[in-house]
């Protein structure tokens, strides 16, 4: 039986952009394991009531639902570790806890405004009131005056992604040779972007492009075949 997989939908049922959603894609298609995908809506708290809140991602394996992207890891590791291993060792989890805290604190404060009002306009027209209400109230600003910044805010995202630069400039993959969860994790927020905008977030002689062009190739084109921009 495939695990299920709550996973963020817009208008088009297809255009899946949540980054929390794709790192958990991505580790399914790491684990080798076979997964089912459910259309999910922003308005569609009752849809999950049963995980006992009210983000997804979350999974369904068998009797036991699990939410949180990183719980989710954790989780498949621990429930599948006779497939690949999404942590090779202690080590590895704590570097990749380390990723988690910069992605969140660092990069997607910078990426939010590049992408909010994008995000909005691919929304269920259903959906946009509650994300407006939500996301203005957040940023102490209407989702038009956040585009205005994208100048500015395209560059401190590409300064932010100096350390990636620096790594991938010497090795294919975050982890090393092969990807591991942490890969997952930064990919997920870049592929937020190429799903949802048409702003060239990064040149194509970037070393992050490069990675991030190896990462949509994984898993038979997982990333690659979803439906986006091509930037």
């Amino acid at each position: 039986m495939p695990i299920k997989l709550y996973d963020l939908a817009g208008a088009e049922a297809n255009r899946r952009f949540s980054p929390y959603c794709w790192r958990v894609r991505m580790a399914l298609a790491h684990k080798q394991l076979e997964v089912e995908t459910i259309p999910w809506y922003f308005t569609e708290k009752e849809a999950i009531a049963f995980s006992g809140q009210g983000k997804v991602p979350v999974i369904v394996d068998g009797e036991r639902s699990v939410c949180d992207s990183w719980a989710i890891a954790n989780y498949l590791d621990a429930t599948y570790p006779n497939r690949p291993a999404l942590f090779e060792c202690s080590q590895a989890r704590a570097l990749a806890l380390f990723v988690k805290h910069w992605d969140e604190r660092v990069v997607t404060p910078i990426m939010f405004p590049l992408l909010a009002l994008d995000v909005f306009h691919h929304l269920r027209e259903k959906d946009q009131p509650y994300i407006k209400q939500t996301w203005e109230a957040r940023s102490g600003k209407p989702l038009e005056d956040l585009s205005r910044e994208q100048e500015d805010r395209l560059g401190q995202f590409r300064t932010s992604m100096t350390p990636l630069r620096e790594a991938l400039s010497s090795q294919s993959f975050l982890a090393g040779v092969q990807p591991n969860f942490a890969d997952h994790i930064v990919f997920g927020r870049l592929q937020w972007a190429r799903c949802i905008s048409s702003l060239k977030l990064l040149e194509v002689d970037d070393p992050v492009y490069v990675w991030r062009e190896r990462m949509l190739n994984l898993y038979d084109g997982l990333g690659s075949k979803a439906v986006g921009y091509p930037v």
